[in-house]
């Protein structure tokens, strides 16, 4: 409720908001994080480790993401150009007719493309079953 000053001839209201209460706040809070903040462990990260798997495979499929998110498919030495929704049934060929994980399919994608169209080529490809999917690397030189 506002305070009320006599000045004069009438009385005026004083609109002044007051900062104790608000201080208090704030000094309570201060206090409570700085309790529990060296209770508060942070938590561990389990991340992959980049390794060499027990197999290597017999032949490689690499999907190739180039600057312009168009989309090429290496088989050897066939190189050829696809989109989307047609890469899958291509690898899935090309994997046709080899035992189960003997062909690897590796996706290499140029530095600059969005993280959502190598995310969307690998679920596109995961979602048609294929086996062995997997990132390519470039390994920095020391």
């Amino acid at each position: 409720m506002p305070s009320v000053a006599h000045r004069g001839r009438g009385r005026r209201t004083m609109n002044e908001i007051n900062m104790v209460p608000f201080i208090d706040v704030m000094l309570v809070l201060l206090i409570i994080f700085m309790v529990t903040a060296p209770l508060i462990t942070p938590s561990v990260i389990d991340l992959p480790s980049v390794g060499r798997a027990a197999k290597q495979p017999d032949r490689i499929v690499q999907v190739l993401v180039g600057k312009d998110e168009k989309l090429e498919m290496k088989n050897g030495d066939k190189t050829q150009g696809m989109n989307l929704k047609d890469i899958a049934p291509a690898v899935l060929q090309a994997q046709s007719g080899q035992p189960p994980g003997s062909v690897a399919v590796v996706i290499a994608a140029d530095r600059n493309v969005k993280y959502e169209t190598v995310v969307k080529v690998m679920d596109t490809l995961q979602r048609a079953g294929v086996q062995r999917v997997g990132l390519s690397v470039q390994v920095a030189p020391q």
